[in-house]
């Protein structure tokens, strides 16, 4: 993409991801922006993506795991992976809506 682009609301529908899950992305050719609506009981399982990652939580609570580590993100709270590191993520007994920023573009949800 070459041009500025705006997008409005109603451009930026939730769609399903994984069970619990709902997104939308925003890519440009070398960065992408996702915002995700999750339910409570929502499984991330564990995985690893090319794409660096962070996470910005905005509202509840997220639990990521990575090196045997479990970490409590909540509200304002930030995480950065880096690219292929493993993790996973779950919400608890709370809704979560969260916004991820990938670099590279991770085509598949966009």
């Amino acid at each position: 993409m070459s041009r500025i682009k705006v997008y409005s609301k109603k451009e930026l529908p939730l769609k399903p991801d994984i069970p619990g899950a709902k997104m939308w992305a925003v890519g440009l050719e070398k960065a992408m922006l996702a915002y995700f609506d999750m339910e409570p009981n929502t499984k991330f399982p564990e995985h690893s993506h090319e794409a660096e990652q962070i996470t910005l939580i905005l509202e509840g609570e997220l639990t990521f795991t990575y090196d045997d580590k479990e970490v409590v993100l909540k509200e304002g709270d930030v995480i950065a992976i880096p690219s292929n590191k493993i993790h996973s993520a779950f919400t608890g007994v709370k809704p979560c809506k969260a916004i991820d920023a990938w670099s590279p573009v991770r085509k598949e949800y966009l």
